[in-house]
């Protein structure tokens, strides 16, 4: 896909922000929509089919968090990556934005430049997705790469973006162990800093949704699928 053919939809309600970095995304030759809050937001992402979203969550009139969640529940926006771009990085705060269905977390203030070379990091994945479209049959678990679902004994289960992409690297392999910079390095991209505590929270996630027993840790080394 060639950056004119991408589209990013940059929301947040301080004008300077909406300015800077459209400026500097937009000189990159990529397409940028901006929005000021989550309903705006919610409203020009379904417009617009953006393929990627970067949105802060302390928003008036909705907040990103709700807006998120609206927008994973929008079947044509379902391969769109999001990211929060936010001054709180507390954890509560973390595992609620992946909660919601956000793909990765960007803490500000961030330079501009770096914020450009994690948008291309995350951007990686699009290509990602175009060339592996691959379903997955596992014990009693069938998971459709095309749609980001699973069906486990007959119930469908929607999964976050990264949070289906973890999983599906885990049950290409079972039985393998995947060490914390290969997940890392294959679901997040080598470019993106995210937290330590990142893969954790997924893991979890997905221990409560698919089942307990299935995920292994290897403590000190990193996570394997097991039937």
């Amino acid at each position: 896909m060639k950056k004119k053919e991408i589209k990013i939809l940059l929301v947040d309600d301080e004008a300077d922000i909406l300015e800077i970095v459209g400026y500097n995304l937009t000189q990159e030759g990529y397409q940028v929509f901006t929005a000021e809050n989550g309903k705006e937001a919610v409203q020009k992402a379904k417009k617009h089919i953006p393929n990627l979203i970067i949105m802060d969550v302390m928003m008036p009139e909705m907040d990103g968090m709700e807006a998120c969640e609206i927008i994973r529940k929008t079947p044509e926006l379902s391969n769109t990556i999001i990211t929060f771009l936010t001054a709180r990085s507390e954890d509560y705060s973390l595992v609620a934005g992946f909660d919601a269905g956000a793909d990765d977390y960007i803490t500000k203030p961030i330079k501009p430049k770096v914020l450009v070379s994690k948008v291309k990091a995350l951007l990686r994945r699009l290509k990602d997705d175009e060339a592996v479209t691959e379903n997955l049959n596992v014990g009693d678990i069938l998971i459709n790469r095309e749609e980001y679902k699973i069906v486990k004994d007959g119930i469908e289960i929607i999964l976050p973006r990264k949070e289906f992409e973890l999983f599906y690297l885990l049950a290409s392999k079972p039985g393998k162990v995947f060490k914390r910079e290969e997940i890392l390095d294959k679901v997040w991209g080598n470019e993106v800093v995210v937290g330590g505590r990142t893969i954790d929270v997924h893991i979890r996630k997905l221990r409560e949704k698919i089942g307990e027993d299935l995920f292994k840790t290897i403590k000190g080394v990193g996570y394997k699928f097991e039937l």
